[in-house]
């Protein structure tokens, strides 16, 4: 009877103690754990507010990659607050000359009627700081859930290049200073598990005061709509 209340003891004893393990383990993992800090986007990019007599052609793409630090603000780490670093290139097709003339950039709509272009594009690189403000329905042991993010993007363009390939010839040219330096424009990322839309609503024009079409300012700024996938 002694061995039997002795066996007893020590099998509620051991039970209490891996109990009490499997909480404090469980504590420690909602304390640290941490969503989505390296991203992959892929981009359909439109220009928005385009002149007169200027087309899209083609499939415009961007590519945006980088790291957002998930910082928790609720016990149950389901709100927090990211901000991060990650590049970005944007290829815009269309249908505006971009050439130089006299050590000047000077913009012109192609007319396609006379001329055979097969390729014309601007390309952007850029350096970013992304902030997000997130909510999502995640614990530490489930990997696929709701996510709403809507955050500012701040990005400074670093590199850029113009490319046009017609029957008159090719014209490249690189680093012009007719872009904005400085782009920035809200986001939103939603989704769940590994299927996340998203959006980037620019504020401000991609190019600079200098650019002009037909005397006018260029005040053609982004949106772009595509696919979020999160990493840890």
């Amino acid at each position: 009877m002694k061995n039997l209340f002795l066996i007893v003891l020590v099998t509620t004893g051991f039970l209490g103690f891996t109990q009490n393990s499997d909480d404090k383990e469980k504590s420690e993992l909602y304390k640290n754990y941490r969503e989505d800090q390296f991203y992959i986007s892929v981009t359909y990019n439109l220009l928005s507010q385009k002149p007169s007599g200027v087309n899209q052609s083609g499939f415009s793409t961007g590519f945006h990659f980088g790291f957002i630090r998930d910082m928790p603000i609720n016990q149950k780490r389901t709100v927090a607050l990211g901000v991060g670093l990650g590049l970005s290139t944007n290829s815009y097709n269309q249908n505006m000359a971009i050439t130089e003339v006299n050590n000047q950039i000077v913009f012109n709509t192609i007319n396609e009627s006379e001329i055979n272009v097969s390729k014309n594009k601007f390309t952007t690189y850029l350096l970013e700081v992304p902030f997000e403000f997130r909510w999502r329905k995640s614990s530490p042991t489930t990997y696929n859930f709701l996510r709403i993010y809507p955050g500012f993007k701040l990005g400074y363009l670093f590199y850029n290049s113009t490319k046009l390939k017609s029957n008159d010839g090719n014209i490249k040219l690189s680093n012009i200073d007719s872009f904005n330096r400085l782009q920035y424009g809200f986001t939103l990322s939603a989704g769940y598990g590994t299927w996340n839309v998203h959006a980037y609503y620019g504020l401000n024009a991609i190019f600079g005061d200098s650019a002009k079409l037909d005397g006018s300012a260029l005040d053609m700024s982004s949106f772009k709509i595509g696919l979020m996938f999160y990493i840890l």
